[in-house]
């Protein structure tokens, strides 16, 4: 049998490259290796869309719609709607009975979201048992490899946790213990410099941009600030604009890239020139994702595919909570 893959996607708002580098690239490469399945964390989204749940559903559709067009076809890979499948929410359960507040607190994911956020310690109960919840999404399928961002490798290790308690009380392997497969760029920059693309600070580029939206967004792109004109020498390394060249330009303008580098280290090209070049990648890059969207862009097609892949994770799921509840002597 092949192993199980398994990754999530909280819709929280449309997919963007960050995502791409950080986990589709893997996927596309792994679908016909292993045995896939993608999660649209739907209830996850609630911890920052509380006060707006209604757009949540349209999100869903949005992410979906995205993993589609990327090139991750409903008969390669099994998709699922957390809210589809309440079995998640009482394994879940069980696994936050086996891991202390102080732990979970620890956890240096949440405790970068609760900095950048500003929360305080106005956030929910939910939000700390972000990792818990993530645990059941995996788990629930048993999924042994788990393509992720680098920021998600902390949940991944909280995942390892709860499945080695839950064998040790078994007295032998009922559940995996699932390994983070980092994208090759682990955290994509944002296009304002900021180490972070996220959503929410609005320096993105989504997969579904138009031509004239990554055009746009490159040419206000973040590059070298010590550069006040073009014949100043300038710097390659954390410059976006060639983090994004690197990232997404085929193997046959390696050499022109390089190129470029030199050029922009001695003064002898400017930003937009460069940009412009950046525009043509992205915009190549993207060309065969728009043709894609165009065919899957059906909501009553989404509709199907969410509802038959929830099916067949709610029937396996059932099993595997089976398995839990016997282990805990809830099988009456």
């Amino acid at each position: 049998m092949k192993k199980r893959l398994m990754t999530g996607f909280t819709p929280t708002g449309k997919l963007h490259l960050g995502h791409f580098v950080g986990n589709l690239e893997n996927l596309l490469k792994l679908k016909s290796e292993y045995d896939s399945y993608l999660l649209l964390a739907d209830t996850h989204a609630l911890t920052t869309l509380k006060d707006n749940p209604a757009i949540i559903k349209q999100h869903t559709q949005d992410v979906l719609l995205d993993l589609l067009s990327v090139g991750l076809s409903e008969t390669e890979v099994t998709y699922y709607v957390e809210s589809e499948i309440p079995e998640i929410y009482e394994m879940s359960s069980f696994f936050s009975m086996y891991v202390s507040h102080n732990r979970a607190l620890r956890n240096p994911t949440i405790k970068d979201e609760i900095k950048m956020k500003g929360l305080g310690e106005q956030f929910s109960l939910g939000f700390i048992n972000y990792p818990m919840f993530q645990a059941a999404d995996i788990l629930c399928v048993k999924g042994e490899i788990v393509p992720v961002g680098i920021d998600q490798e902390a949940h991944l290790e909280q995942s390892r946790e709860i499945a080695r308690e839950f064998n040790r009380l078994a007295g032998k392997d009922i559940l995996p213990e699932p390994k983070a497969l980092i994208g090759r760029v682990g955290k994509l920059i944002g296009t304002d410099g900021n180490p972070k693309m996220s959503k929410s600070l609005g320096n993105t580029i989504y997969l579904s941009a138009t031509e004239e939206e990554v055009e746009k967004k490159v040419m206000s792109m973040y590059t070298d600030p010590t550069r006040l004109k073009a014949t100043d020498p300038g710097h390659v390394e954390g410059n976006p604009v060639f983090i994004y060249l690197d990232a997404f330009a085929p193997a046959q303008e390696r050499e022109q890239i390089g190129k470029y580098k030199e050029l922009y280290k001695l003064g002898q090209v400017g930003d937009v020139e460069v940009k412009k070049y950046l525009i043509k990648i992205l915009n190549d890059f993207l060309a065969p994702i728009r043709k894609r969207r165009e065919e899957y862009n059906n909501p009553e097609l989404l509709k199907k595919i969410m509802k038959q892949g929830s099916e067949k994770v709610q029937t396996e799921t059932r099993l595997v909570l089976s398995e839990l509840k016997q282990v805990l002597g809830m099988n009456y």
